[in-house]
């Protein structure tokens, strides 16, 4: 059923869009209202306006069984009962004649699970996408496919996705467009590798080289693909299947390697040894977009106390009365940085307090929260001088159990570079006056600094040139630099030394559990931590503005996101591009053997680009640096080694538009349409952008579509331990118990989708495809009706729109309407919009109007076929 296959008939032309297999005329369309004693068939062309009325005598639901169908429902009316009453075949037959009944081949039932697989074998045997698209004369509409992972089976979220870009395909190719849509996938990057070394016992990993390690990826991520693109397939979608593309073909990476290339030549691309999310379990750094923040992580913070020992000359005179007692309190959640500690920042629009820390007498037993635990500070009740924020005193009075009499206040300012002792190696440290990140709002209002495991900290850093510290392994674990914490787990048995040690010297005035946000690796589920590193980066910041420009001039859908994504682009750090893997397209880069300075320019980038489309990336593992260096270079091929980093695998997906858009025929660069979930704003839709913007100055998309996540129908996140997961293959194909989930087939599926605002979150569930079921039965056995009194329509019966009765005009007239909407929605991508007006059509009007039971109708029956009855 073609209608609801795309449910994207033009409302211009088509309400109904047939396949017929025989005919080089690929797609009929029809459209189709028929109001109390008259069928009216409504056609429109281009400019040009016909309108048919024909004659029927087709006014009551009763049919025979022979002719259209048998139901239950249906023996109730006369010509059944005669049947019921009658003594043989006699009475049967001799009234027949004199009832025109409606006919048509199209079924009641859908039969959907062997109907839809024939009927997408036929689009694929005929090539029924290629020849609409070619018979098409009008402009080109390229909607650019965002690659999934080839890293497993699909979900109801690529459903949603894959069918919303279906409906927006073929309402264009009804418009007359040359509709070009090549699929993609995302064949590089950890969770490909991670699928592959989870397959693998352990001595098998063992006789894994990079060479045997990338040929097990590639094909796992084939394999993958094809197992997709069947699936995509089944859900009805129409692509150029033939020639899809995938980040791992040769032409795709050589053209990847351009872009990096002309980035790096432009000066955007730079080597830096700066702190990136670092995750443990993967071994690599992450980028931004491929980290998760799930709800309920909990923090071991500590509130802790470092001495200082002096002041500047113009704070000294503030100071000096309450040394050697007076401590600046900090607060941290990351207990395992203070190792690393440099520098203790302040804001310099903040006031300050001095505070006395009087004990109250039952502050030794105030630790029966399993939150908290007071620290030796409290229990030792000495005397002591902290440095804390004016406005916190009262909150941190009410946490820590104490008095604190505020002795002195004195600015931010005043405070900057005053000297501490590190509380772990006794060097000497100072204060510094950071950012607008220090607030108020947590915390003491005085930030422990750690440039090696921070961004913030980096920034503050660099300012006043502090070391950037970070003894921390690939591992996560305490490097010898930490001296006594070597070899300890800093996200585990490393933290609770560190406390354990600053507690022991009477630095920890409380520790307390707390829950926040922090960042998981999306992959394998477990947290990261900030972790100084030598990585390779594109620094946003030079072509920053130019991106904030391009994207106020694309087309938002819907329009705020256009405000997220201005935030994300606006505040984002330089892009760290690297990643210590395998599997993936190689940063095309050399390295000095003594001096480890790179060898990377036009001439080197060039060659390996060139290698590359011919040989795929397997050949940077594979050749000799003397063959992938420029001829120039090769007699000095034992100076140099080539570098093992891989790119970010957004960076390769971000250069899609070179790879596809600028160089497959009939593409276009910039797309018309981009069309991803809503986290892309900081995923594919910005590397997109980034890389775009650096090398050709214009964003590569003109509009951009967001569409929400699925969820359950209570609204909850789907999950396996939940039970509430909605396989999109079940619902097509039914479950193992077919009462449970029962096979819909992909039109219900496909009129889910149409039915839902996708702007938001959208929800889905037993009793909605349901639902969807009874509201698909009800338009197929009316689009059936209608089709039935079509069988013996002839142009002959062509009555001008002035002798129409008042009913006609007034069908019409209604029609119209809803013709109007639904072009309007097309336009504006408003699928439940359509849905809606449609369902509203084809109940109110058309069934309760047209097809119902009343006399007028019943009388149609025996009226002559060329009468107005």
């Amino acid at each position: 059923m073609a209608l609801l296959k795309s449910l994207a008939f033009s409302p211009t032309e088509a309400t109904v869009a047939m396949i017929h297999s025989s005919s080089s005329k690929i797609l009929s369309q029809r459209t189709c209202s028929s109001f109390r004693n008259v069928s009216l068939f409504y056609y429109r062309r281009s400019s040009s306006v016909k309108v048919f009325s024909f004659f029927n005598t087709t006014r009551n639901c009763t049919y025979s069984s022979g002719e259209f169908g048998s139901s239950k429902r249906r023996s109730r009316g006369p010509v059944m009962s005669a049947k019921k009453t009658s003594e043989g075949e006699k009475q049967e037959g001799k009234y027949k004649h004199t009832v025109d009944l409606p006919k048509t081949t199209f079924g009641m039932r859908a039969n959907a699970l062997t109907r839809e697989p024939e009927i997408q074998k036929l689009w694929e045997e005929n090539q029924v996408f290629k020849r609409v698209v070619n018979k098409n004369d009008g402009g080109n509409f390229v909607l650019h496919d965002g690659p999934p992972y080839a890293n497993g089976g699909l979900h109801i979220g690529h459903a949603l996705n894959k069918i919303l870009k279906d409906i927006i395909n073929r309402y264009k190719i009804l418009q007359n467009h040359k509709v070009h849509y090549v699929p993609g996938w995302d064949c590089h990057g950890l969770p490909i590798e991670l699928k592959v070394l989870q397959s693998l016992d352990q001595d098998a990993r063992k006789d894994l080289t990079p060479l045997k390690l990338r040929a097990k990826a590639a094909k796992f991520a084939k394999a993958t693909v094809k197992t997709q693109m069947a699936s995509f397939k089944r859900y009805g979608v129409w692509a150029d299947w033939d020639d899809p593309y995938l980040t791992l073909d040769p032409e795709y990476e050589a053209a990847q390697i351009e872009v990096f290339g002309q980035m790096a030549l432009q000066g955007y691309i730079y080597r830096g040894r700066k702190p990136v999310h670092w995750s443990p379990s993967s071994r690599t750094a992450l980028a931004e977009a491929e980290l998760e923040y799930p709800e309920g992580h909990v923090s071991r913070s500590i509130y802790a106390t470092f001495r200082i020992v002096s002041a500047t000359p113009t704070s000294s005179g503030l100071l000096e009365e309450f040394f050697p007692d007076l401590c600046l309190a900090i607060w941290t959640t990351t207990p395992w940085t203070v190792p690393a500690n440099a520098a203790v920042a302040v804001n310099a629009k903040l006031q300050y307090a001095v505070v006395e820390m009087q004990f109250l007498e039952d502050v030794s037993t105030s630790s029966g929260n399993k939150r908290r635990r007071l620290g030796n500070v409290l229990r030792e009740q000495k005397k002591h001088f902290l440095i804390v924020a004016s406005d916190l005193v009262p909150t941190l009075e009410v946490k820590w159990g104490v008095k604190l009499v505020i002795k002195k206040t004195l600015s931010g300012s005043d405070l900057e570079n005053c000297r501490y002792l590190h509380p772990i190696d006794n060097r000497e440290c100072q204060v510094v006056i950071g950012g607008d990140y220090i607030t108020t709002e947590s915390g003491t209002g005085l930030v422990h600094t750690a440039p090696g495991h921070g961004q913030e900290d980096y920034v503050t850093g660099m300012k006043y040139g502090l070391p950037v510290l970070s003894p921390v392994d690939d591992d996560g674990k305490f490097t010898e630099e930490a001296v006594k914490f070597s070899g300890l787990d800093v996200l585990g048995d490393g933290n609770a030394a560190v406390v354990k040690y600053l507690d022991e010297q009477l630095s920890i005035i409380m520790e307390e559990s707390y829950e926040h946000k922090y960042p998981y690796d999306w992959r394998t589920k477990k947290p990261t931590i900030f972790r100084a590193t030598e990585q390779w980066f594109a620094s946003v910041d030079g072509f920053r503005q130019a991106a904030m420009d391009a994207i106020g001039h694309v087309k938002w859908i819907p329009s705020q996101a256009e405000n997220r994504i201005s935030a994300m682009t606006s505040s984002r750090s330089d892009w760290c591009i690297s990643r210590q893997r395998t599997w993936g397209v190689p940063i095309p880069v050399f390295y000095h053997v003594e001096s480890k300075e790179p060898l990377m320019n036009a001439e080197t980038i060039d060659h390996i680009k060139s290698i590359i489309a011919q040989k795929g990336s397997d050949a940077w593992w594979y050749m000799k640096v003397e063959d992938l260096l420029p001829e120039k270079y090769r007699n000095r091929a034992s100076d140099y080694e080539k570098g093992m980093d891989t790119m970010d695998v957004w960076f390769d997906s971000g250069s899609s538009w070179a790879a596809v858009l600028a160089k497959k025929n009939g593409l276009s660069y910039p797309a018309d349409i981009y069309l991803e979930g809503s986290d892309q704003h900081r995923g594919w839709f910005q590397s997109s952008l980034l890389t775009s913007i650096a090398t050709k100055g214009k964003a590569p998309y003109s509009s951009v579509i967001t569409h929400g996540f699925v969820l359950d129908e209570k609204g909850f996140k789907m999950s396996k331990s939940l039970g509430n997961v909605v396989d999109p293959r079940t619902v097509i194909e039914g479950g193992k118990n077919a009462g449970e989930a029962p096979a819909y087939g992909a039109d219900v599926l496909r009129l889910w989708v149409s039915s839902v605002d996708y702007t938001g979150d959208v929800m889905i569930g037993p009793q909605s495809l349901k639902q969807m079921s009874e509201i698909y039965r009800k338009l197929r056995g009316t689009l059936r009706y209608l089709l039935g009194n079509l069988h013996d329509w002839k142009a002959d019966n062509a009555v001008s729109y002035n002798d129409l009765p008042m009913i006609d005009k007034h069908a019409l007239f209604q029609l119209e309407n809803v013709v109007k909407n639904i072009r309007e929605s097309y336009e504006n991508y408003q699928f439940s919009k359509i849905f809606q007006g449609l369902n509203n059509f084809y109940k109110e009007k058309l069934s309760n109007s047209s097809c119902g039971t009343s006399p007028c109708h019943s009388e149609g029956y025996c009226s002559n076929t060329t009468s107005f009855g």
